[in-house]
């Protein structure tokens, strides 16, 4: 493998190529463990960034893609269609609430915000609704790297920042300060209030992610927000827009973290799990009035639209999760999380632990060198990817209590050797 080569030819996510961070080359993955070209393995406590649920190599997404794989790997969407895209929209029509059922597949995450925008402001230019022209959203919020979905973004801490003066502008408020498992105080609304009343002829759409502000801060917030937020839009006659590209999928312990609030979004955008972690696939699914108002042509239209090989398998594996356990693994890796991480709470560098589902996280005081506690990590035979002043955990939803066990040991030691 030429590393040399990677270093300086290849760019990695978030980095200098000039400067380079360091990289482990692997060769294999397979259950939660990745094989570095050393020999060694890595526990997965990321889950890819959050997509591999079901974990690396697993049988029945591997044989979704080797049978799709017999017929045909792509064709255009545009004037066509094939079961795989048919099936697929019927499983997410059936998994996601009653009245969103119009399903638009794009690319990726970053992509399936950039159609939802686009979606909520069609609708609302087809009905004349000619001065609204931007979306409120949080601040600490984070929605993709591709302009739209930059837009909407934190705008001051957020990793977009350096290119604000090229990014619409739109309206920011407070992020959620209502902890999830906090007594509900009503003026948590007051500023998002505001905003509605005296914005709501400008506003297009509210956009946010639902109970976790994944890479803005992994925040958890109370779903009374959600049901509050849906009343005030109902009201103010604004679309609602969840994200659920991180949080959707079992990650917190419902199947999409708005059922917490028993709400529905006009406007929902999936990705990630979507596909086990076998290929980029996204989805947006809005309710009828959205679909019905935007008129005859929906202006979007990606060339891997519903590609074959990729709604395969996200239809192997929306339906390997639907028909497992998987409200107890959840529940299982809660608690073994939070038994885990309990005691870091009294480490001096350590501001805040919480879990809810299966996300884990570590807020330090300071931002932390992260390449130094995941080289540590590594050495420990744990994969993590911190950031900010975050150490946080998704793991994959096959994992054992055993193997969070060595990730939460692994980081209380590592704590103790750099804090």
């Amino acid at each position: 493998m030429d590393i040399a080569f990677d270093r300086q030819h290849l760019w990695h996510p978030y980095t200098s190529l000039s400067d380079p961070t360091k990289t482990y080359p692997v060769v294999g993955a397979n259950g939660v463990r990745i094989q570095l070209a050393d020999g060694s393995q890595l526990i997965d406590a990321m889950s890819s960034w959050w997509c591999c649920i079901h974990g690396y190599n697993h049988p029945v997404l591997n044989q979704a893609v080797t049978d799709q794989l017999q017929h045909m790997s792509h064709v255009m969407f545009g004037g066509l269609t094939h079961e795989p895209a048919i099936k697929l929209g019927q499983q997410l029509v059936a998994m996601t609430d009653p009245s969103l059922d119009a399903v638009f597949f794009a690319d990726s995450g970053s992509v399936a915000v950039e159609v939802a925008m686009k979606m909520a402001a069609q609708y609302c230019f087809e009905q004349g609704l000619t001065k609204k022209h931007r979306f409120l959203t949080f601040a600490k919020g984070y929605h993709g790297d591709t302009f739209g979905a930059m837009s909407v973004c934190d705008p001051v801490t957020g990793m977009h920042h350096k290119f604000s003066h090229l990014l619409h502008q739109h309206l920011f408020i407070s992020s959620p300060r209502c902890g999830f498992d906090q007594a509900w105080e009503d003026h948590c609304m007051d500023e998002f209030k505001q905003a509605l009343a005296e914005h709501h002829e400008s506003i297009i759409a509210v956009i946010f992610e639902p109970i976790v502000q994944g890479a803005g801060g992994m925040n958890f917030y109370s779903p009374e927000y959600l049901r509050q937020v849906r009343a005030l839009c109902d009201e103010y006659q604004v679309l609602l827009i969840f994200d659920e590209i991180a949080t959707g999928f079992a990650r917190t312990g419902k199947m999409f973290a708005y059922e917490h609030a028993a709400v529905a979004p006009d406007i929902l955008c999936l990705g990630k799990s979507l596909t086990g972690g076998y290929m980029t696939l996204s989805a947006v699914l809005c309710n009828r009035m959205v679909a019905d108002g935007i008129g005859t042509h929906f202006m979007h239209g990606p060339t891997f639209m519903a590609n074959p090989l990729a709604c395969a398998v996200a239809l192997a594996s929306t339906q390997l999760l639907v028909n497992s356990d998987w409200q107890q693994r959840v529940s299982a890796i809660a608690s073994s999380l939070q038994q885990g991480l309990q005691d870091l709470s009294a480490h001096p560098a350590v501001k805040d632990v919480r879990v809810l589902g299966a996300i884990g996280v570590v807020e330090l005081h300071q931002t932390i060198n992260w390449a130094a506690i995941q080289e540590r990590m590594v050495a420990k035979g744990v994969w993590i990817r911190p950031f900010m002043n975050l150490i946080y955990m998704m793991p994959p939803l096959i994992i054992e209590a055993a193997e969070i066990d060595h990730i939460t040991e692994a980081l209380a030691t590592t704590l103790q050797e750099l804090l």
